[in-house]
């Protein structure tokens, strides 16, 4: 079992930045992707897209398209928590942003592989 607790988001104007934070517990952190998905406004849970993940080490990052340049994933394994850095952001980006543990597979990109969510946390963009 995993544990997941997001923290970090807020309201803030486009062109502006926040940062993501989200604590794990239960199983050894390193040992499994992380990843990060965003659920839009009047948008289903079956909707949820992907933004970034992460591997076990921290070595391997991937991105969606329409966030690479603009947001950074990161992971401290010793503080069991993964963060997501996301400047230049736009009102698009509003969404409820929830992190995901993918504890055995190594797609990082395959929503239905990550089987740990957190609560998630609300990011809102004003134009």
């Amino acid at each position: 079992q995993v544990q997941l607790v997001e923290s970090g988001g807020g309201l803030v104007q486009a062109g502006g930045s926040l940062r993501l934070s989200c604590a794990a517990s239960g199983r050894t952190f390193s040992g499994y992707i992380m990843g990060w998905f965003r659920q839009g406004p009047e948008k289903e849970r079956n909707e949820r897209e992907f933004v970034a993940g992460i591997s076990g080490s921290g070595g391997t990052t991937y991105y969606t398209d329409s966030v690479k340049g603009r947001f950074t994933i990161s992971r401290d394994n010793a503080k069991n928590t993964v963060y997501l850095q996301m400047n230049s952001l736009k009102p698009e980006d509003t969404a409820v942003y929830y992190c995901a543990a993918n504890t055995w597979s190594t797609l990082m990109a395959q929503k239905s592989h990550y089987a740990y969510w957190g609560q998630g946390t609300q990011v809102a963009v004003s134009s």
